[in-house]
């Protein structure tokens, strides 16, 4: 066992302690982030825009601060964009995190110099808490690849922005350097399959043993491996045997992957995003992720089906059960409060805490990533039919992961009531306005993960005879515009 090997396992075990030490006292570990979340922020203008001083209890913050949304939160967040100091939170944020907006463009979260250790530290911790349990620590010695975005960085009033991917790129850690791939030059190439074939041409003759990224961007890169190597992924990398993925549902994907890599490896499911890194999973045997409540992130849960209603019920951590459907808001140390990001979760084990990510709390597409909304296939059919005679009855969107030939695709189920002449052109229409939209799309076509989406014709009266057969024509039932899997679309093919 080499001396890393050794350092590694020791280093795991602390960590181990100390987490388990907030882990099982979750209720004091959540008032004491609250606690402190309040005293830091209570002389921004948030605080005393919500009599922060006055807050004594869990009950006042909930009655003096509105559930928000970005949209909501926005006229916050413009003047801290804007250069502002002690807005949100004290002083200025260093990075703003620029991601995808859902009603007007990009949205920028911003990240402090409080909140963004705990992005570091989480994705640290995930490794370490395998090696724990599983006592594995080979990997260490071998290469790690951490598939993200260009970590190169623009500046914004004196703050920069990027991709959170790219953000982290910059903390990764002194003793990790030395084994950490793609180079800093690979990994600033913009386009995706430049960098991609750049990464494999890197790679290839290495001892990889740590490939980690979102599953669809690394089913690119195994694909390009298997295709210069004419060989599966295994057999190139012989001590491969540990994946970390975040950002989508991995198990579409599972079957796929092991017949690339031609065995099974070990994996490890993180829940970051751009406004906290949430979870990661610490077991190898439990089902869920660790959520993390020690990580300057103030918890609240709502109800999925009370969520819409005038006044839902927030829910503490000491409060909320198994196997129901909550969304998540949040409150950091990053200025967010009460701040819904969208995500809905369950609760897979209350000794300790630990979630998985059951969906949006609106209707979705990210079988890629691409966090597609309903808003925005609405706003890109309409866009498509303007000055046009075409017309829609019905229509629903799904994700096509595995496709007889070529590349995955979204397919548009549409019912015409006038239908175009040409529907390629149509579909072209579509797809240029969602790539306008939606910034995550365009990189999956661009980078070519995705190709052009498809328009398939339903028959008259196709969605009709769709909602019959599931017991739910006419009511205030509705077709969902989005579905992040195929129970519609292959039911819609039959009928």
């Amino acid at each position: 066992m080499s001396v890393k090997s050794i350092a590694a396992k020791i280093f795991a075990k602390v960590i181990h302690s100390k987490t388990q030490k907030w882990a099982q006292n979750p209720v004091e570990t959540q008032q004491r982030v609250f606690r402190n979340l309040l005293a830091s922020a209570n002389k921004t203008q948030f605080g005393k825009d919500h009599n922060f001083a006055t807050i004594k209890s869990y009950e006042d913050f909930a009655n003096q601060v509105p559930i928000r949304d970005y949209e909501a939160l926005r006229s916050y967040v413009d003047r801290v964009v804007k250069g502002e100091e002690d807005i949100l939170w004290k002083g200025k944020p260093i990075y703003f995190a620029k991601t995808s907006g859902t009603t007007s463009g990009a949205k920028y979260i911003p990240l402090t110099k409080e909140s963004m250790p705990y992005h570091i530290e989480a994705a640290r911790n995930a490794i370490l808490s395998y090696i724990h349990e599983t006592g594995k620590t080979t990997f260490v010695d071998g290469k790690m690849i951490f598939l993200q975005g260009s970590p190169i960085l623009e500046e914004k009033n004196g703050i920069k922005l990027g991709r959170l991917s790219g953000i982290v790129a910059h903390f990764v850690p002194k003793y990790l350097q030395k084994n950490r791939m793609p180079s800093w030059a690979t990994n600033c190439i913009e386009d995706w399959e430049t960098k991609v074939d750049a990464i494999v041409e890197e790679t290839f003759n290495e001892n990889m043993s740590v490939i980690s990224g979102i599953p669809s961007w690394v089913q690119m890169y195994f694909e390009k491996l298997e295709q210069k190597g004419g060989k599966a992924v295994g057999d190139i990398f012989k001590n491969f045997n540990l994946f970390i993925y975040g950002g989508v549902n991995y198990e579409p994907y599972r079957a796929k992957f092991e017949n690339l890599i031609g065995r099974k490896v070990d994996s490890i499911e993180l829940f970051p995003a751009s406004e906290g890194f949430f979870a990661y999973q610490d077991s190898q045997k439990e089902k869920g992720m660790l959520l993390l409540l020690n990580s300057g992130i103030f918890y609240e849960f709502i109800k999925s089906e009370e969520f819409f209603t005038e006044n839902p019920r927030r829910y503490t951590i000491g409060e909320v059960e198994l196997n129901v459907n909550y969304v998540l808001i949040i409150s950091t140390n990053a200025g967010l409060w009460a701040y819904n990001i969208g995500d809905t979760i369950q609760f897979t084990s209350l000794k300790p805490y630990r979630v998985i990510v059951s969906g949006r709390i609106k209707h979705y597409i990210s079988a890629f990533g691409e966090h597609v909304i309903g808003k925005e296939v609405e706003h890109a059919l309409q866009e498509a039919m303007e000055n046009t005679n075409i017309r829609v009855n019905e229509f629903t969107v799904a994700p096509q992961i595995n496709p007889n030939s070529g590349l995955p695709y979204h397919e548009w189920f549409i019912e015409f009531e006038n239908e175009p002449e040409n529907h390629e052109e149509f579909a072209l229409k579509i797809d240029h306005a969602m790539r306008k939209q939606n910034v995550y799309y365009d990189d999956l076509i661009v980078g070519k993960v995705l190709k052009t989406l498809v328009v398939s014709k339903v028959q008259k009266n196709g969605f009709q005879d769709y909602m019959k057969s599931i017991g739910k024509l006419g009511g205030q039932n509705k077709i969902p515009r989005l579905s992040n899997d195929r129970k519609i679309a292959d039911l819609l093919q039959i009928l």
